[in-house]
């Protein structure tokens, strides 16, 4: 007998219940009503599949490609400090979650002491926009962003400048973070902002090792010489406008005035952490 080639067929012996698939049947209405409530939820991608996404679109379509082990992801270099100006952490988590709005941080602290982490620590938040501190014009790709549950117009909540250290402390040790890259939204955007406020302790903070302080048992006169514009360049400031600048150093450092004008004492302030730097 001569073999074949030809496929065995099986049959399927169960028998179905027509009665119950169609009542199993959706309507017609029911249908389209599904298929719009299907189409209208957006599709959600995951931070890390926008971190894929994004770096398949660095790759040279044009070479050949294989990928290396040896490589480092962002770095940051800096914490830069806001106050939200908005009324709760609630609705700052929201702001960051708007399309339309732009901005973001990696981190919000709440009035309670509450921590929301917002982006990872090796992604770039968009918090500092255009900003500008020593040679630095994209503060963005080297630091993190922190923002204070504050209108601007309150006093820090003690839970939260305590809540606010402690983060600060992981992050300079997880990072290795100079003690001079602790600085506020106000000192690398003077023209536009003036946050964190008045009201924020600086001066705690220097002490903890988060920023630079001034030492008020040694506040000698200033040199002849001394050049107060470039004393606020080497600290960082952008003295392009130089009056924004000054505001900017005696809101943080002088606190009780912030006129454009350095008096005596001003300048003996200045003076003092130029010489942290120089």
């Amino acid at each position: 007998m001569q073999a074949t080639n030809a496929p065995i067929i099986r049959s399927d012996t169960v028998k179905i219940n027509t009665e119950s698939v169609t009542l199993a049947l959706p309507s017609i209405g029911e249908a389209a009503v599904t298929e719009a409530q299907a189409v209208a939820i957006p599709p959600v991608m995951s931070t890390e599949n926008r971190v894929q996404l994004l770096m398949r679109t660095g790759i040279n379509k044009n070479a050949d490609w294989t990928e290396a082990i040896h490589y480092d992801v962002r770095k940051p270099n800096f914490v830069i400090i806001h106050h939200t100006a908005q009324h709760s952490l609630s609705q700052t988590v929201r702001t960051f979650q708007l399309e339309h709005t732009k901005v973001s941080a990696h981190y919000v602290v709440g009035k309670d002491g509450r921590v929301v982490q917002m982006l990872n620590d090796y992604l770039r938040s968009w918090h500092a926009g255009r900003s500008k501190w020593g040679n630095i014009t994209d503060m963005n790709s080297v630091s993190l962003g922190i923002e204070l549950d504050n209108n601007g117009r309150e006093p820090f909540p003690e839970a939260q400048v305590q809540s606010l250290m402690t983060l600060l402390d992981t992050l300079k040790t997880k990072y290795q973070i100079p003690f001079t890259n602790f600085i506020g939204h106000a000192d690398i955007a003077p023209t536009r902002k003036d946050d964190p406020s008045m009201f924020f302790p600086w001066k705690r903070l220097a002490e903890r090792g988060f920023g630079v302080w001034y030492d008020e048992s040694n506040l000698v006169p200033a040199p002849s010489n001394f050049n107060h514009v470039d004393a606020l360049r080497i600290i960082g400031y952008d003295v392009t406008n130089l009056r924004a600048a000054i505001i900017a150093f005696k809101r943080k450092f002088i606190v009780t005035d912030v006129s454009e004008v350095l008096t005596e004492y001003d300048r003996r302030v200045l003076y003092n952490l130029y010489r942290r730097y120089f």
